[in-house]
């Protein structure tokens, strides 16, 4: 990696550190514990640690979780004999580290906003204490490759991970829906590894595996209504335009069209978004760069990075976070299988909530400054972050960020996921330090990026907590129109 700013060495000289310190555990016959998040970019992460820490010989054990609390914390801090790690999680809980943590060897491997100063005696890789972007430039599973790499150049093989843990998070921002800054050397090394390659192309859900109506149905960022979720009219949609969807009594997928082909697609959805009422710009996000993993197999999910991302993000959010650790640990027999499946199962109940959210179109409230969508029990806490993030591209206002919550009664928690646009972040609005301030006024814990963002606050307090963030949201956003 040459040419370097000061910023991104000092990243790598972070990584580098924490590196040290596992090895030194390892040599001393140390137990490490991995706890990682459950969504993609989590478990690419922990996947990444997980292949350094077999090949460097370590005693260790991975656990993917929810979310992060108090209780996390007091369990991690429980284990007196390990030295804990973790990956895409932990820099906004600092304080709570700091007391159960005090004075012991802890290393986290995260991207999003910290706060609080870590006590002394942990290592904290994080690309934002260096003016690095980590909702853009380099995700959970890139740090976690970093640290990998220093642990030993061996894992530069891994670097094709972190490319999926970073399409996973979706900072895929960069011209031509292409990754960039840090998240690009790492790209760099994956196709010098020959693990990777990249080029321009539709960017439809299942190009490498599905007839191509089942691809278009399964698209849903964009959403693109009278479309995704919907085969029978997308048979149709492309039977008007003239597609031929058989070769040989066989469905053809996306890679055996012609680009003369993929030009009347792409101009057909254009056309009907723009019909609808969308900006160019929402069609316009269907091209953008492909990321190919060329050792996988064709005609699998895990060719394409994207959708290998989607198989992990459905077995986490499926309740099956094992398999995705397993198959990016290099299993690709009955786990692979058993993911496949958990991914059909993952969007069918995607577009079930989808269509009950189209027939309730009263659960979707516009405030003065924000949409809340009230899930309630009806959406599942696991899904709620793909439920936000699709409803994100498709509001008619796209200056109001989206506050999605579900009910989780178990826990007495309601758990939100908020999301807003670029062209608000870019103006200086920071939704993870909204969601921080509002949860942690109501006994709760937020936080995440500029753009992305979630919390967990107490059932009783959703009332309370959505007027509050709809106040500091119009506050912010007066501030940005008095500077515009």
């Amino acid at each position: 990696m040459e040419d370097l700013n000061g910023g991104v060495l000092s990243l790598i000289e972070s990584a580098r550190r924490a590196a040290e310190v596992i090895i030194e555990h390892i040599n001393s016959k140390s137990r490490i514990s991995v706890f990682s998040h459950i969504d993609a970019d989590g478990i690419s992460a922990a996947g990444i640690m997980g292949m350094a820490l077999s090949r460097a010989g370590a005693k260790f054990r991975i656990r993917i979780e929810r979310w992060f609390d108090e209780k996390i914390a007091d369990e991690i801090a429980s284990e007196r004999d390990s030295l804990p790690i973790l990956t895409d999680m932990g820099s906004g809980y600092i304080e709570i580290l700091n007391r159960s943590m005090e004075g012991r060897d802890l290393i986290i491997l995260d991207h999003h906003q910290p706060s609080g100063e870590p006590d002394e005696s942990f290592v904290h890789v994080n690309p934002e204490i260096f003016g690095i972007d980590g909702a853009r430039d380099i995700s959970g599973a890139g740090v976690a490759y970093l640290t990998a790499k220093a642990i030993s150049e061996r894992n530069i093989d891994l670097a094709y991970l972190a490319v999926i843990g970073a399409l996973g998070d979706m900072q895929d921002k960069y011209e031509n829906r292409s990754l960039g800054g840090v998240n690009n050397l790492i790209v760099e090394d994956a196709v010098k590894s020959g693990y990777l390659k990249t080029e321009t192309d539709i960017l439809l859900f299942g190009r490498e595996t599905r007839p191509i109506h089942k691809a278009l149905a399964f698209t849903t960022t964009p959403f693109i209504p009278g479309i995704s979720g919907e085969e029978d009219k997308c048979l149709a949609f492309l039977t008007k335009l003239g597609i031929k969807l058989k070769e040989n009594d066989k469905w053809r997928a996306l890679r055996d069209l012609s680009q003369e082909e993929k030009r009347k697609i792409f101009s057909g959805i254009s056309d009907l978004l723009i019909s609808q009422g969308y900006e160019p710009k929402v069609a316009s996000s269907l091209i953008g760069t492909v990321y190919i993993l060329v050792k996988e197999e064709p005609w699998t999910p895990l060719r394409d990075a994207r959708e290998f991302a989607l198989l992990l993000n459905a077995t986490g959010r499926m309740g099956r976070p094992g398999l995705g650790v397993a198959i990016c640990m290099g299993d690709r027999g009955k786990c692979l299988e058993e993911a496949r499946q958990t991914l059909e199962d993952y969007r069918k109940k995607i577009n079930e909530n989808l269509r009950w959210l189209d027939e309730h179109k009263d659960r979707l409230e516009e405030l003065d400054g924000i949409y809340v969508l009230h899930g309630g029990e009806r959406i599942d806490e696991k899904m709620i972050s793909a439920i936000s993030t699709i409803l994100s591209t498709n509001l008619p206002n796209t200056k109001k960020p989206i506050i999605a919550y579900s009910t989780v009664p178990e826990e007495g928690l309601i758990k939100i996921s908020a999301r807003t646009t670029e062209d608000l972040t870019e103006k200086g609005f920071n939704l993870g330090e909204i969601m921080r301030v509002s949860a942690e006024k109501f006994s709760g814990k937020g936080g995440g990026h500029d753009i992305a963002a979630g919390a967990q606050i107490p059932i009783e307090t959703k009332d309370e907590f959505l007027r509050f963030v709809n106040d500091l949201v119009m506050k912010e956003l007066k501030k940005i129109e008095s500077r515009d």
